[in-house]
């Protein structure tokens, strides 16, 4: 079994390192004063090794050529000339069937400016480019020039300064664009879950009984209650610093952001299922997944030495002596935190760490606190098997996703509650003490404690019950397929809704979530809008994205919003992750990305990245039936007030 835990990890890391994104150019503007009006911008880019960044020159049927936006220039200051560059290389590239026009290891354009308002002292510029190696990325980067002070910064897209929105008039709610801060409440729920993961992982046979004799031994070697407490703390900062770090690891391998590809990569589903089935068997006493006894044995050598070194390899001991516990709970939040992208597997660890060194900490401190510490016994390992149904649980979500990406339909909503329902049974059963596992201690009577866990297990199992019949359930939203991946879309007695099925649709159109009309091709939606004169609200979705399945069930599911789905504007719902072939005559390569677009989900991907700039899912977009956009475009919004509050800012812009 251990080897094909191993196995199963390093195809983790393959399948995660091939979804990396990266950031394969350094940029650094600079402005100089050349006379009293005139200024010349500069931008130096450090290109890694292997990569290579597009000239403005690029041919027309060649990749994406680099271009300048100068922002708020009409009347403030004028160009002098079109911007240099430094030296290029050219190369006959065979798919484009073109030269390409190119830089390498180093690129560096310069633009002189004339200024004409001397009011207007801060220039702001956007640069788009392509860089590629064997795969090829479109970036877009922001700079600030200033004038008087003649400093010149990188700055993020959200400060360019709006012209638009800032002369409408955003005193009234409905008018001012809500901000979505996704990024900040993943964050904090990635820190809360990880938080409590830690906690459950102290309560496991092999970290509990740890706490009482870690903390006799700093209270007994050392030479007074400072010292202790001293030595307890550093202890403390040490499992914190040893986690963070496995988590910096996996944020350099897997890169600063994450490609929604890796979510939706049925590989990279299949593996994981794998993976926290292997986990959950553990837990429930198959087998333990523990790391080589080596490794131990050198580590608690090292700790013999004592001081502050001694301390840190006491804690490392820790960590590696309680794997076989704490490493399936951190294989699972490495695997939730890895695909948020960005510094998520470093919250997570640090979330996860702080809950686990605590106690060691705390007790250190206060250790007459020991006393009220509950007895080592059978509840530990009621513990570690309770957290094996919940892995096993888990587990099938990642299975559900990969048979939603290829759409096979052998795995629907009924399939998914029913496995629910019956691990979550039996779990309650477990409790009650029907049913024993391998590790378990005999006992003739069950707590109090473990009764009240066993009835909340129970009610939710009845919970998902209705579900089978088409019950919403909210509590779980996201979790199972959607009502409409399902035998019964409309549940089990659903002919009265089913009767709506008369109604004739446009071409193109189907029934989406709540009965919403929608599209799910954008030139069908976009000539319906047109004929019926309304805005269009763009959907980037996909059928594995648990955010895109929360906002349709708890936010779209609001009787306001509904309403304004229904009657207000055009939905248009493109699936990135629709894994049909387009028609041999419709597939191309990407002029973005360089990529073979092969699929429906392919060709709305690199639609959505090629004309937004974004690949991440929900995104919501409102056009005009010029497809102009009407507002900024938002991701994951669960709050439902700012989400009506941003549809309506879009079509009252639509009706000027």
């Amino acid at each position: 079994m251990k080897k094909i835990f191993y196995l199963l990890l390093l195809g983790f890391v393959f399948v995660k390192v091939q979804a990396q994104i990266i950031n394969p150019v350094k940029w650094e503007p600079r402005i100089e004063k050349k006379s009293t009006s005139e200024y010349v911008l500069t931008f130096n880019g450090n290109i890694e090794a292997g990569w290579h960044v597009y000239s403005q020159f690029t041919p027309e049927d060649g990749p994406l050529p680099a271009e300048f936006i100068f922002h708020d220039n009409k009347s403030n200051y004028e160009f002098i000339g079109k911007a240099t560059e430094s030296e290029t290389k050219r190369e006959f590239n065979e798919i484009f069937g073109v030269d390409e026009i190119f830089f390498s290891d180093k690129v560096t354009f310069t633009q002189l400016i004339k200024q004409i308002n001397p009011e207007k002292e801060i220039i702001q510029v956007e640069l788009s480019y392509q860089v590629c190696m064997e795969n090829c990325i479109s970036e877009t980067k922001y700079f600030e020039f200033d004038l008087k002070t003649l400093e010149a910064k990188e700055i993020q897209a959200s400060d360019i300064a709006n012209e638009k929105t800032t002369k409408a008039d955003a005193n009234t709610a409905v008018e001012k664009q809500p901000e979505s801060n996704e990024s900040d409440s993943s964050l904090y729920m990635i820190f809360f879950i990880a938080f409590l993961s830690g906690f459950a992982a102290l309560l496991t046979p092999c970290v509990f009984p740890m706490i009482p004799m870690t903390v006799s031994f700093f209270t007994k070697q050392s030479k007074n209650k400072a010292k202790g407490i001293k030595n307890a703390i550093i202890y403390g900062i040490s499992i914190v610093l040893i986690y963070v770090f496995l988590g910096t690891v996996i944020t350099l391998i897997f890169g600063a952001d994450a490609l929604n590809a890796l979510s939706t990569n049925v590989w990279f589903n299949v593996i994981f299922f794998v993976l926290l089935v292997v986990f959950a068997l553990s837990f429930l006493g198959a087998f333990e997944i523990m790391l080589p006894n080596s490794w131990a044995n050198k580590v608690d050598r090292q700790a013999d030495k004592g001081g502050i070194l001694g301390i840190v390899f006491m804690a490392l001991a820790l960590a590696i002596v309680s794997f076989s516990c704490t490493g399936p709970i951190i294989g699972t939040l490495l695997v939730e935190a890895a695909s948020k992208g960005g510094i998520a597997p470093i919250v997570g660890m640090l979330g996860f760490s702080f809950a686990l060194a605590l106690p060691f900490m705390l007790f250190a401190m206060f250790p007459g606190w020991l006393n009220t510490l509950p007895k080592s016994g059978g509840w530990l390992n009621t513990v570690k098997v309770f957290l094996g149904f919940i892995e096993l649980a888990l587990a099938f979500k990642f299975l559900s996703n990969a048979d939603l990406v290829l759409q096979l339909h052998w795995f629907e909503r009924e399939i998914f509650l029913s496995i629910w329902i019956a691990i979550f049974g039996t779990l309650a059963f477990y409790l009650f003490g029907k049913i024993t596992l391998p590790h378990d201690s005999p006992s003739s009577s069950i707590s109090v404690g473990r009764l009240s866990v066993g009835l909340v297990v129970l009610v939710f199992a009845i919970y998902l019950i209705p579900g089978l019949w088409g019950a919403p359930l909210k509590l779980i939203s996201g979790f199972p397929p959607p009502m409409t991946y399902s035998e019964s879309p409309y549940g089990v007695g659903g002919s009265n809704r089913e009767s709506t099925s008369a109604i004739v649709l446009p071409d193109g159109a189907h029934k989406g979530p709540h009965d919403i009309m929608a599209f799910t091709d954008y030139e069908k939606g976009l000539a319906y809008a047109k004929s019926v004169n309304k805005p269009i609200l763009l959907d980037f979705t996909g059928f594995a994205c648990v955010n895109c399945r929360k906002m349709e069930d708890y936010v779209w599911s609001d009787p306001r919003i509904l309403s304004i789905l229904n009657n207000e504007v055009v939905l248009i719902s493109l699936y990135v992750d629709d894994k049909r072939e387009l028609p041999i005559e419709e597939q191309y390569v990407s002029k973005e990305t360089g990529k073979k677009i092969k699929s429906i989900g392919n060709k709305w991907s690199d639609f959505q990245i090629t004309r937004y700039k974004a690949n991440a899912q929900p995104y919501y977009i409102i056009l005009d039936t010029k497809e102009k956009s009407l507002n900024q475009p938002v991701g994951y919004m669960p709050d439902i007030t700012e989400y009506e509050q941003w549809l309506k800012y879009g079509i009252k812009q639509f009706q000027k």
